[in-house]
């Protein structure tokens, strides 16, 4: 894998100085910089672009949940009790410190400086005019249009997460004042469509999706008019901030804020379905759905996409990776991935924190039977970090503590799990992949009413889910629209987008409510039954039955029911005793046996002595959700919108993280924080 980014290197990337570039980055806020790290030669201006995507890789590609609560919604949840870091999740931003996302603020201002400033020199540059004036793509148009794209990738993240923010203000000492959201898209799309057409789409001039590519641009082109156009919280405190925009409302004004669209809507729908078509279609390059899976030991196109990411290889489904390697922080297989109770160094495998766990209610009804997603997107088993698979828990906590986690990111997956620490096994980051924008644009054409050409684009998606034509969807209207989001929530499941589904669809409240009613029907099942029956048919009951098992390779891949230790599949261990830890392994049964998962076992039934005669043991599940109803069944889901009763209310959602005290307090009143915000 062609991990280019090296961020220990960055002493040759800041200036030539032979200093930490710590200095550059600790910096109170964005600065100038000057021109003296770009050369002559694509080489050295590649080093001064390679900087910023070392810098977004370093402080602000990390985790879903620690960088920013993403994963919290109607599927997810976090599996800590009254930690600060789901506060935002929750949306408490009254309870935030003004300083809790400063790091990636300034990340993001950093790099997206940087991409600016290296533009602003290409620009003067007499290869790149001569191209540019001939309309040639070559490497210094290819750079240039990086820059725009990169810059316009990182205010976006600003806009998603800060909502109204300065803007322009990176490379310049004027007095910094707050933009309206609206005309930072307006702008930041002009300027990609007036860089896209520089640059080399993906596979060609040795673009892979380890940067950003032309194909990437027009994706991105539809994204932000996709988020401009769509249902957002918008300010009501500054008066004049967003101009003439006007606005179309649902529900109660209140902390200084609103559920708004804009009502010119239809002008960035038709627009995002232009760009998505053409960065899927025409521009598309390399990139392609992965439809087919080659492998000996298992058939699961889908699960193969993040088989690539553990093997370092670039995936031919991603539109944009953040490169990585060992021992640099990668954040997805810790706080997004597969749990491990393991320690911090030299473990079987390390310490898994597991930020981002899976509501019970999804995990037993959002996929129908056949679905290959389901097993490789969610498990219910960790690892034990002695080489052993174990059961997770309900109760409250980290590692195999916090709930049914996701399974895109396991370190047992890796060629050879990286074993030497935590949080160092140098995955890619990938915040761009074809069957996200599928869908996106599938929920754009059914917005404006194109239910055929939809159902096409999620049809493809569902055809690659369950491997053949036979589960294809043909709901038109409200339902289908409905059919997309739930099928971007089984697709998308622990990566981050589901809240951004929530919130841009306008059925934030709704979906929220149902899902908070969802829960307290399965409690209730629970309390008064010992189990509850979803309607799909599938149950959930207080106790399970397991059993350590031994397996030839004990990591396993598709399901087979007839095995209750490969049903559900995709989970196992990796052969730890062939590596460097092989003296930290116990025992030689190193797979878990899983019965009563799906179905009701009477704990004091034949069928479960026959069980415990048999060596397996009861096992608190389902009881223990009860257990913390009030906790993370309830307080951890969205509970912020909800009154005392626990029911939702009408005001608008309160997602977005404060704007750092360093930023409003240099702009000397102009720049304030909203949504009941701290601004000190």
């Amino acid at each position: 894998m062609k991990n280019f980014i090296k961020y220990t290197a960055a002493v040759v990337l800041c200036g030539g100085m032979l200093t930490a570039c710590s200095d550059y980055l600790d910096v109170s806020s964005p600065q100038n910089t000057g021109d003296e790290f770009v050369t002559s030669t694509i080489d050295e201006t590649f080093k001064a672009v390679s900087w910023a995507y070392a810098e977004y890789m370093k402080d602000v590609a990390a985790g879903a949940n620690y960088n920013w609560e993403d994963c919290t919604s109607d599927a997810e949840y976090y599996p800590e009790y009254n930690s600060s870091n789901n506060l935002i999740g929750m949306l408490m931003p009254e309870l935030v410190a003004i300083t809790g996302k400063q790091t990636q603020f300034n990340g993001l201002f950093y790099s997206l400086a940087r991409m600016d400033r290296v533009a602003k020199v290409i620009e003067k540059k007499s290869d790149y005019q001569n191209a540019a004036e001939k309309g040639e793509v070559n490497d210094w148009t290819q750079l240039h249009g990086e820059c725009v794209t990169f810059h316009a990738f990182c205010y976006f993240q600003l806009l998603r997460h800060f909502g109204d923010v300065p803007y322009g203000i990176e490379n310049s000492t004027q007095d910094y004042v707050l933009n309206s959201r609206f005309e930072i898209y307006d702008q930041l799309i002009a300027n990609l469509k007036a860089a896209e057409k520089e640059m080399y789409v993906l596979g060609e001039g040795g673009i892979t999706a380890e940067r950003m590519s032309r194909t990437f641009a027009n994706a991105l082109i539809g994204q932000l008019n996709l988020y401009a156009g769509g249902w957002q919280t918008i300010r009501t405190d500054v008066e004049g901030l967003y101009g003439d925009v006007k606005f179309e409302t649902k529900g109660n004004e209140a902390n200084g804020c609103v559920y708004a669209r804009r009502t010119d809507w239809q002008t960035y729908y038709q627009e995002a379905d232009k760009y998505f078509g053409i960065a899927l279609g025409e521009q598309k390059g390399s990139l392609r759905l992965i439809t087919v899976d080659d492998r000996e030991e298992a058939n699961n196109p889908f699960q193969l996409h993040w088989q690539n990411i553990h093997n370092k290889v670039v995936s031919p489904a991603s539109l944009f990776e953040v490169g990585n390697r060992a021992p640099e922080q990668s954040e997805h297989p810790y706080s997004q991935g597969r749990p491990s109770e393991g320690g911090g160094k030299n473990n079987a495998p390390c310490k898994v924190f597991g930020g981002v766990r899976i509501l019970p209610t999804f995990y037993y009804t959002a996929y129908e039977d056949g679905d290959k997603r389901m097993d490789a997107s969610m498990t219910v088993t960790g690892s034990d970090g002695k080489g052993n698979e174990m059961i997770l828990s309900f109760v409250n906590g980290s590692r195999c503590k916090g709930g049914i986690s996701t399974n895109k990111w396991d370190d047992n997956r890796m060629k050879v799990p990286y074993v030497a620490s935590q949080r160092n096994s140098g995955l890619n980051y990938c915040p761009a992949h074809i069957s996200d924008f599928i869908l996106m644009h599938a929920e754009v054409k059914a917005t404006l009413g194109q239910d055929a050409a939809a159902q096409a684009l999620v049809n493809q998606i569902r055809d690659r889910a369950f491997g053949d034509a036979s589960h294809r969807i043909t709901a038109t209207g409200a339902e289908l629209l409905e059919a997309i989001y739930t099928e971007r929530s089984r697709e998308l499941v622990g990566e981050g987008h589901i809240r951004w589904d929530m919130i841009r669809s306008g059925n934030f409240h709704a979906r929220t409510q149902a899902a908070r009613d969802e829960i307290k029907e399965m409690v209730a099942g629970l309390e008064a039954n010992g189990y509850y029956t979803f309607p799909n048919g599938r149950t959930i009951s207080n106790y399970i039955w397991t059993k350590l098992v031994k397996k030839e390779n004990p990591l396993t891949f598709d399901a087979d029911p007839s095995d209750p230790a490969l049903f559900p599949g995709w989970r196992g261990q990796y052969d730890y005793s062939t590596t460097t830890v092989a003296s930290v392994v116990k025992g030689t049964d190193h797979n878990l046996a899983i019965k009563g998962l799906f179905e009701y076992i009477d704990p004091n039934g034949a069928e479960a002595a026959a069980l415990e005669a048999d060596g397996y043991t009861k096992t608190d599940w389902g009881i223990n959700i009860v257990s913390e109803k009030d906790k993370l069944y309830s307080r951890n889901v969205l509970s912020g919108i909800c009154d005392d009763a626990g029911n939702v209310k009408n005001e608008a959602p309160r997602y977005y993280h404060p704007i750092p005290f360093e930023t409003i307090n240099q702009s000397k009143g102009t720049v304030t924080n909203g949504y009941g915000l701290p601004n000190e």
